[in-house]
């Protein structure tokens, strides 16, 4: 229980400040300090896609119709319980996934920039991404350095972006630090606000700093690691050295966080690319979302590791039984 404990400590740090501060200081969006208030649990859950489907290709915008169909499919759907896939033994059922019942602005993708709503991979990195879909169906796994990070419960990377299930973050502040702890792996970044220099170690989520531009917190990620080499969930989130990302959190009412960022890579792709994604304290009829936020227990010394290397010897052998009956 690790991560309530931190949520509850951090809750309590900021509720201590806020005492501390005379209360006419204080409005619905401003911090007793004078900073914007973040602070809550947020989600992203939405119907729309990260990118835009080929269907909708060089229309920005669903029509009424198009998106009350996909709206009101959503809605019928949603715990509908999906067939197991041949050779598979079972997945989470349909009450664990939070894809969202609506879309953003009738928007065909979150990808604002480029105007393709595609993301701009290099052609090596386009090809290593389709790759890479094709082996995860696959199913093949020589150890444990083949599975990805986020199927060993470590980390999907950043930037704080997760669709399907687990989509909650929790920011808490002070005056001279912002934190968001992520409903999913654990991960929780400490933003340290100001002018303060990055630092000379390279980190899987980046070396972080935060800066206020008026009302919009910036969030600045540099000096990643070479994460080349290994497998990530999303190709466009695996790091490498010329990694640079930029986040920008904007209050925008009391239950409306407006979070963008833009994700510049060379080694990845040919120009940078920019997402807008609303986020909300209200989960569609169930309300404002309240806290604690629980532990996401899932780590990387559970069964599932073994499991998945076992399988694929499993397979393994039997294809090499098969290939000696061919014979």
């Amino acid at each position: 229980m690790e991560r309530r404990t931190f949520a509850t400590v951090a809750a309590a740090t900021a509720f201590v400040l806020l005492a501390a501060f005379p209360a006419a200081a204080q409005d619905t969006l401003r911090t007793p300090w004078g900073d914007p208030d973040l602070q809550g649990i947020w989600t992203g859950s939405t119907l729309t896609p990260l990118e835009r489907p080929d269907r909708f290709a060089g229309q920005e915008l669903l029509t009424d119709e198009q998106a009350a169909e996909l709206e009101l499919r959503a809605d019928a759907t949603r715990f509908v319980e999906r067939e197991v896939r041949e050779g598979d033994p079972g997945t989470y059922n349909q009450i664990w996934f939070d894809p969202g019942t609506r879309l953003v602005d009738r928007r065909t993708a979150l990808i604002t920039d480029p105007a393709d709503g595609r993301i701009p991979y290099t052609p090596e990195m386009a090809e290593r991404s389709r790759l890479q879909a094709i082996y995860r169906v696959s199913g093949q796994r020589n150890s444990w350095v083949d599975v990805d990070t986020g199927e060993r419960c470590m980390t999907d990377g950043v930037p704080m972006f997760w669709l399907g299930y687990n989509p909650n973050h929790q920011i808490v502040q002070t005056p001279d630090h912002v934190v968001i702890l992520h409903e999913m792996f654990g991960d929780r970044r400490i933003i340290p606000l100001g002018d303060t220099p990055h630092g000379t170690v390279r980190q899987w989520n980046g070396d972080i700093r935060g800066h206020w531009e008026g009302d919009t917190l910036v969030v600045e990620s540099t000096r990643f690691v070479d994460g080349m080499a290994d497998r990530w969930a999303q190709t466009w989130r695996m790091p490498t050295h010329t990694m640079h990302l930029v986040e920008r959190f904007t209050r925008v009412d009391e239950s409306t966080l407006m979070y963008e960022f833009t994700l510049t890579d060379p080694a990845k792709f040919t120009s940078p690319w920019s997402v807008r994604l609303p986020l909300t304290t209200n989960q569609a009829s169930r309300g404002v979302t309240e806290g604690p936020l629980y532990e996401y227990a899932c780590h990387e010394g559970n069964y599932s590791l073994a499991n998945v290397l076992s399988g694929a010897r499993a397979e393994d052998r039997a294809a090499a039984e098969d290939g000696g009956e061919q014979q």
